[in-house]
């Protein structure tokens, strides 16, 4: 069937500049934000590098590698799940094909995040 649709009411259906530039900004940031959680990450584990478990526990244990490890976690899935977004929204052309994949990426986002968090914070208090 032909569609029979002016191009500025095919255009109007793909979303407004706001939401765009909102996304954009927060892949931005979160970028922003993993260079120096993974600059800390990444010393922090070479710091550790022959360290017993008892040792690694304790350093998990503390306030600040704790707090640090989860914020990095989080925005490491944020950014992710952002980045698979715009390429899933920029190459997968059948529209329900294309929020179900956007669902399942947010989702599984969402339950990495948390379990890894969870495991942390079991660790980091004892559990």
């Amino acid at each position: 069937m032909a569609d029979l649709r002016s191009p500025l009411n095919r255009v109007r259906g793909l979303g407004s500049a706001k939401e765009g530039t909102h996304h954009w900004w927060a892949q931005r940031l979160t970028a922003l934000a993993l260079i120096p959680l993974t600059i800390w990450f990444a010393i922090s584990i070479v710091m550790l590098t022959g360290a017993d478990h008892a040792t690694a526990k304790a350093w998990l244990g503390s306030l600040w590698p704790a707090a640090l490890l989860v914020l990095t976690i989080a925005m490491t899935f944020h950014h992710g799940q952002l980045g698979l977004q715009v390429v899933i929204e920029d190459y997968v052309h059948n529209e329900a094909l294309k929020i179900a994949s956007i669902l399942l990426v947010k989702g599984v986002a969402v339950v990495l995040s948390v379990v890894a968090i969870a495991a942390i914070a079991r660790i980091a208090f004892g559990g």
